[in-house]
């Protein structure tokens, strides 16, 4: 039997994996391979990593806005003007990823680790194994029009999440049996619509994020025995928002263990995925066996 950890993107709701994360080895629940897109990739390389969650969740409770998406008035100028195709520089994610990265290949991890990215002349989803490991997670956490998009081997590449945000189908294809899906959610309560240029678009990424989780469950429920950890809602944080991390951990932790316990006593069917909120009367839009 091989066990597959799927991790979605999500931007700063990235954290919320950190505590499902917790919850599921504290189960005894542990991959046999992991794939991640986006913000998903780079939660995904500390598991494939075997590292301790406890610096992960350290990590980003130390983050701020201006580390992962640096302030560079400039570049927005040059990105209206059509002479860029980013408006925010990369630098903050490859300084993290440089300081916190535990092995620089993707096929020397511990773990097998595989992220999406897309193609950007193609369109296709490509799942990059091999070679460089800060430069395919830089380039599955891509967002389009934000951050630059990465050269790998002649070929340009950004978010994975434009194709496959949940790449269910690649863990399968990898010969997983039973596939754990850690999914960030989205703000589902916020009390206004973000302002910002970059706030919207990373909101319009996770409710497309959202969308095509439910869509991908239906699709492979029967293939293969899937389980997806529900998402946190209600969440009213802002999506350029990093300070709440340790909220955003805290609840998935506990959210995710009363699941597993409930799971685990019977009372909720495994390998029947629930999308809900953490109260009754939040519940998300999408039942599917």
């Amino acid at each position: 039997m091989t066990t597959a950890f799927v991790l979605s993107g999500g931007a700063n709701l990235g954290a919320a994996q950190v505590g499902m994360l917790a919850a599921l080895r504290e189960s005894g629940v542990r991959p046999d391979v992991v794939v991640g897109t986006s913000v998903g990739a780079l939660n995904g390389a500390w598991v494939a990593a075997e590292a301790p969650l406890g610096e992960l969740g350290d990590l980003w409770r130390s983050l701020r806005r201006g580390q992962v998406f640096p302030a560079d008035p400039l570049r927005g100028l040059l990105g209206f003007a059509g002479r860029s195709n980013h408006l925010v520089s990369d630098r903050g994610l490859r300084r993290l990823l440089r300081d916190h990265l535990r092995f620089e290949r993707l096929e020397d991890a511990p773990v097998p680790f595989h992220v999406l990215a897309t193609d950007v002349l193609s369109g296709l989803g490509v799942l990059l194994s091999e070679g460089p490991a800060l430069e395919a997670i830089l380039a599955s956490a891509a967002i389009p029009g934000v951050l630059p998009p990465v050269r790998i081997d002649g070929r340009s590449y950004m978010d994975g999440g434009v194709v496959d945000n949940t790449p269910i189908s690649h863990a399968i294809g990898l010969g997983a049996d039973t596939v754990w899906v850690l999914a960030t959610g989205y703000s589902c309560a916020l009390p206004q619509p973000p302002r910002a240029a970059l706030g919207i678009a990373l909101h319009a990424v996770t409710l497309m994020i959202h969308q095509r989780l439910g869509l991908d469950v239906e699709r492979y429920a029967g293939a293969v025995d899937l389980r997806v950890v529900p998402p946190l809602c209600p969440i009213s944080v802002a999506p350029t928002d990093f300070s709440q991390a340790d909220d955003l951990i805290r609840r998935a932790y506990r959210h995710t263990s009363d699941w597993l316990s409930r799971a685990m006593a019977g009372s909720t069917d495994p390998t029947e995925t629930l999308l809900y909120g953490e109260h009754p009367h939040d519940p998300l839009p999408r039942r599917v066996r």
